[in-house]
């Protein structure tokens, strides 16, 4: 990777969020030529700025939603991580036309931006929860890869490439439930669990950004890669919580919240059908059927019905004690511990 990023720019959008600043972390130590910050957040991007203090690193106020920040950004880049998106569920639920503009149009003036500037390679970023969606943000994220698959399918050889990655919750993310649990310990407050046995996959941000740059190393045009994740029950994951961090608080019960799933998918089994299994990771080809609309109606796969779902109900489940050891590796746990 370093050899093929030498003396090259790169685009994070969204890059003040968590991926975007771990990610500029990896790219750093590399002899890249520039490193593109596009994000809305001002504040955010001065703290990077001073925190980091690197000369490598530009910062670009500007909105995915707007196609003309999008091309002036884009002038001279080579290649694009596409991070910005609204992603929590309550939210965009309240509010999904705003979900629409930023992840689905946004989205659209990124990957257009990129073919039309050149680019080499984009990679756009997405979750479990655009497979069989059930609120805005997971519909919204589905529209999102539709919209990467179809730039794909329409370039010729040599133009920009066009992938996805698709992972599940990254652990202790901006707005998920482990900092609000550790908020809760710390306060001597109940720990809120929506229902005991609803599963979710966990995933260490490392682990996100090292799916991305497998994308970056591997991903074809049109491509949806997927990192393969243990799950945990949300009661056994809030008993961890309780013994890593020593704490006696009860738990309480409040119930499945409205856009909340029991169990997350990754891949469903129609795309598991034509995936790669690469071991750690699921590679997903783009369906390469055309406008021939014949072959929509009038050809099928008899053997569709034998491969499962690919999904937090049964991937490897992870007992209290692997959960446990889980939370320990993970930074932000350690800097809780040290100061709690």
């Amino acid at each position: 990777m370093s050899d093929v990023l030498k003396g090259k720019t790169v685009l994070i959008t969204g890059g003040t969020g968590s991926f975007g600043r771990a990610f500029v972390d990896i790219l750093r130590p590399r002899e890249v030529k520039e490193i593109r910050i596009f994000s809305r957040d001002e504040l955010k991007q001065e703290m990077m700025r001073i925190e980091l203090n690197e000369p490598r690193l530009k910062f670009h106020i500007g909105d995915v939603r707007s196609r003309a920040s999008v091309d002036a950004v884009m002038q001279g880049v080579d290649f694009v991580f596409h991070a910005a998106a609204l992603k929590q569920v309550p939210s965009c639920d309240f509010f999904p036309m705003q979900a629409v503009y930023t992840n689905v149009i946004g989205s659209h003036n990124v990957v257009d931006s990129a073919i039309q500037h050149e680019a080499t390679k984009v990679i756009c970023l997405s979750t479990d929860k655009a497979v069989y969606p059930i609120n805005a943000m997971g519909m919204t994220k589905a529209l999102m890869e539709k919209v990467a698959q179809a730039a794909a399918r329409t370039t010729g050889p040599g133009a920009t490439v066009v992938s996805t990655v698709r992972y599940g919750n990254v652990m202790y993310s901006r707005g998920s439930v482990i900092p609000l649990f550790v908020q809760q310990i710390r306060a001597q407050e109940s720990l809120t669990v929506t229902e005991p046995g609803m599963t979710r996959f966990l995933l260490p941000l490392s682990e996100a950004v090292d799916l991305v740059l497998f994308a970056f190393e591997h991903g074809r045009q049109g491509d949806i890669l997927i990192r393969k994740a243990p799950a945990c029950t949300v009661a056994d994951l809030a008993a961890a919580m309780k013994t890593v961090f020593k704490s006696t608080v009860p738990v309480k019960v409040i119930g499945v919240r409205h856009g909340e799933k029991l169990y997350e998918t990754l891949a469903t089994r129609e795309e598991l059908r034509r995936a790669d299994d690469m071991k750690e990771y699921y590679r997903v080809a783009m369906d390469s059927r055309d406008l021939n609309y014949s072959q929509y109606f009038t050809e099928g796969d008899i053997h569709e019905a034998e491969v499962d779902d690919y999904t937090s109900h049964n991937t490897n489940r992870l007992t209290v004690k692997e959960v446990e050891a889980l939370l320990r590796t993970l930074p932000e746990i350690q800097q809780a511990l040290a100061t709690s």
